[in-house]
């Protein structure tokens, strides 16, 4: 549990932040140009409240571990078997992640070379599937993910894929249609029906747990690999806040950033087991020579370096105290939205994402509330909801989460004060004709609100400050 006396700054990484100019004294003097914009940008993530879910910010160590001259080293292969020389340093920054990693999860096996989350969801169908097989994942609407089968991807382009949610029209099942919770004796009927290779356990906007141990039984019911893909979640499972997938997936799957606090990068863990295909080959060696050489040439040592310190900063207590934090302002967030009466998908959350039903609550679709909001100094996405009658790019939901705003150290009673500007912006949408207009006045005075807030020195940005 978080001790009574944290302080807002005990949650942010405790080294000491960089200035931009002193940073970036060199961008400076050779490109005026782009310091202005990364000024401007250091400018904008400070005086504004952040609630995307999948953003974070990462501590002033990873950053300077991204601008290491590890970024000027090709290093294709891996640790004692690399294709060009002088990779002696790489290899021990490499093993160091790998090692520190295995330890965070209590994994068999890691890989720290996937560029990201995508790639390494793209290493796990080339480890464990052949083309044309079936793979069962979460429907792109009701909260999953493009590489989990939807058509418009590799994964749904390559594989026949199969999905769990609600969708009406669609005829897609696993999903309690009134409560938006997982229907788990549905998702195994479908398994059952389909015969899955592979199922996906994971999302972008399912604020519940996922019950890994359900789908490893699901899985093992029709002999199927379970991929766990926990980009979103990954930092609320090692501060023990969501159920940890390692004892019961297969394989998991991973960005490096989000709830992590990381750089953008990747990740894979997996069990030392055998092939199920071919019992003379082992789940370590598929998924390594999947990322390379099967998908990426040589990984970016300075990324591996950045990971090694995250992953040296969420192994600590003041990260578990963190990760705590993150679901308890989800959850005032949540409630303090119910009672100005948004309804939420679910009706509430229990980890780091609240999934809003704009069109139910305020007969405002999601992209101009988004728009809203951000005119006012509050940045969140728009995102479809379970059975969406509306098109993607202008759905009816609003997707938005805790993690950045908690490790600025914004807590319970920040969070009633943001489900407050939230309600005054609906407020200030209105249609008309076939349009929404704003009432700006009122978004001005909301936004100089926020950024009196984000400037006080309450709530200090790691990292980098003006």
């Amino acid at each position: 549990m978080l001790p009574a006396e944290t302080s807002e700054r005990s949650l942010a990484p405790e080294n000491p932040p960089m200035t931009t100019a002193s940073a970036f004294e060199a961008i400076r003097a050779i490109d005026p140009v782009l310091y202005d914009l990364i000024q401007r940008e250091v400018q904008r993530q400070t005086e504004i409240v952040r609630l995307i879910p999948s953003e974070n910010y990462t501590s002033a160590a990873v950053m300077q571990a991204m601008a290491t001259p590890f970024c000027n080293k090709y290093s294709e292969g891996y640790p004692g078997k690399r294709y060009y020389e002088g990779n002696e340093i790489i290899d021990a920054v490499e093993e160091l992640a790998r090692q520190r990693l295995k330890q965070l999860f209590k994994a068999d096996h890691a890989n720290v070379q996937p560029l990201s989350g995508s790639p390494a969801n793209q290493a796990a169908y080339l480890a464990l599937m052949h083309p044309g097989d079936s793979v069962l994942g979460m429907h792109l609407p009701s909260g999953g993910h493009l590489t989990h089968g939807w058509n418009v991807n590799f994964s749904g382009m390559l594989y026949r894929s199969h999905f769990y949610g609600y969708n009406e029209e669609q005829g897609v099942t696993g999903m309690d249609p009134e409560t938006g919770m997982l229907d788990y004796e549905e998702i195994l009927a479908i398994a059952k029906r389909v015969r899955p290779k592979v199922i996906f356990a994971g999302g972008t906007a399912y604020p519940r747990y996922w019950d890994f141990a359900r789908f490893r039984a699901i899985a093992d019911e029709v002999d199927a690999y379970l991929v766990a893909d926990i980009a979103h979640i990954n930092g609320l499972i090692i501060g023990g806040v969501h159920p940890d997938p390692v004892p019961y997936a297969h394989v998991v799957t991973s960005t490096s950033h989000k709830a992590i606090r990381g750089p953008r990068g990747g990740f894979i863990l997996c069990k030392d087991e055998p092939m199920k295909d071919d019992p003379s080959q082992r789940l370590p060696d598929r998924i390594d020579k999947a990322v390379f050489p099967g998908l990426q040439g040589g990984p970016h040592g300075n990324t591996m370096a950045a990971l090694a310190v995250c992953f040296a900063e969420a192994a600590t207590e003041e990260f578990r105290a963190y990760a705590h934090q993150i679901v308890k302002n989800a959850k005032a967030l949540a409630q303090a939205l119910l009672d100005r009466g948004f309804v939420l998908v679910t009706g509430g959350t229990d980890n780091h994402l609240i999934l809003i039903d704009v069109m139910r609550s305020r007969k405002i679709p999601g992209k101009p509330f988004a728009k809203a909001l951000y005119m006012a100094g509050i940045e969140t996405n728009f995102n479809s909801v379970p059975n969406d009658p509306r098109k993607p790019f202008s759905p009816s939901g609003l997707r938005i989460g805790t993690p950045a705003v908690t490790t600025r150290g914004f807590k319970e009673e920040q969070m009633v004060q943001i489900a407050d500007w939230m309600d005054r912006v609906a407020a200030a949408c209105t249609k008309v004709g076939g349009e929404y207009r704003f009432d700006e006045i009122k978004l001005r005075e909301i936004r100089e609100e926020v950024r009196a807030l984000c400037t006080s020195g309450k709530f200090p940005v790691p990292g980098i400050e003006i």
